[in-house]
């Protein structure tokens, strides 16, 4: 039976017929890829925009978000496991079609739809054709993910995306193979290629105790943005919590995330924040010209705004984002 090679991603799964992928959710049929998800979410949610996390989009506003089973990374430390390692099959999905998505969300008043959760890399088809749709009507489109895609396909979507929240796991190779079964490499070029392209580009690192949480870890990854992303590219030093496969390991304690926090802004970094600590002060957005407070945040909700018209309410600075 012939072997049909997927494209989309750097693993390049050689799937037989009747076969799946690595992500569990692509299969060849007669000869031809198919997707098991189309249409198919298993997690629908209206959210803050904060929650993704986006600090520099549209404060305040909401974000129809979705998600269908599968995943072609399989982390250890994942948070959302319970839909990201399953087959559609163990999932519970609904029939929402691409039209039907944009619909209900600006019934619901979000400006933005939100491709998260899982990650939007293995839903490539219902995430193009939704941003396709929804650019029309005038929403924003948002990626959460783990950029482990070819440069091909993701060329393509960055036409109908305007901003990823990247998820840079770590800056070791080896990392990546051992916790999440996949490489480093890829990750980068994705985000050089989104930047590139003109999307509003956030950064993710979830801390893990012993793991990837040393002071050269955190200044290489920080490096790293400042050179290829520059010093305005947001950064967020997200804690663990112990689930899935790595629950032998405790929390990040809020120590590590505020040394990260200081590490990030002594290589300069203009905007470091801190994640699942909600009464830090790296929830919120300073101004890198006057060092005043910007957007005061409590978890999600924005307490005070003093971004006008992007740019600082004090001093003037322009304050890089997506404001309106």
């Amino acid at each position: 039976m012939k072997k049909v090679e997927c494209e989309l991603c750097p693993r390049h799964c050689r799937i037989e017929e009747g076969g799946r992928g690595n992500c569990r959710i692509r299969t060849n049929v007669g000869g031809k890829l198919y997707s098991l998800v189309y249409g198919k979410p298993c997690a629908v949610h209206i959210d803050p925009i904060e929650k993704k996390p986006f600090f520099h989009i549209l404060p305040g506003s909401s974000a129809f978000s979705i998600a269908t089973a599968g995943c072609n990374l399989h982390c250890k430390f994942c948070q959302n496991w319970e839909i990201s390692q399953r087959p559609p099959e163990e999932t519970q999905n609904m029939d929402l079609p691409p039209e039907e998505v944009v619909r209900q969300a600006m019934a619901h008043n979000c400006r933005s739809i939100a491709y998260t959760y899982s990650d939007p890399v293995v839903f490539y088809e219902y995430t193009y054709d939704t941003s396709s749709l929804a650019q029309k009507q005038g929403l924003l489109n948002v990626l959460v993910t783990a950029g482990y895609i070819e440069q091909k396909p993701l060329v393509e979507l960055c036409k109908v995306i305007h901003a990823a929240n990247v998820d840079i796991k770590s800056m070791s190779d080896d990392f990546y193979r051992n916790m999440s079964e996949a490489t480093l490499k890829p990750v980068l070029d994705c985000v050089v290629t989104m930047k590139k392209m003109g999307l509003w580009v956030e950064i993710t690192n979830l801390l893990v105790p012993t793991l990837n949480d040393s002071e050269k870890d955190i200044r290489s990854l920080c490096r790293w943005i400042l050179q290829n992303g520059g010093a305005d590219m947001p950064l967020h030093f997200s804690r663990f919590w112990p689930l899935h496969k790595l629950q032998n390991l405790p929390p990040t304690p809020v120590e590590t995330l505020t040394r990260a926090w200081d590490i990030a802004k002594e290589e300069g970094l203009h905007y470091v924040y801190v994640g699942n600590v909600p009464s830090h002060p790296g929830n919120n957005t300073y101004c890198p010209n006057d060092g005043k407070l910007l957007i005061g945040r409590q978890g999600f909700e924005v307490t005070e705004n003093h971004v006008i018209d992007g740019k600082c309410e004090y001093c003037g600075t322009q304050i890089p984002g997506i404001w309106r």
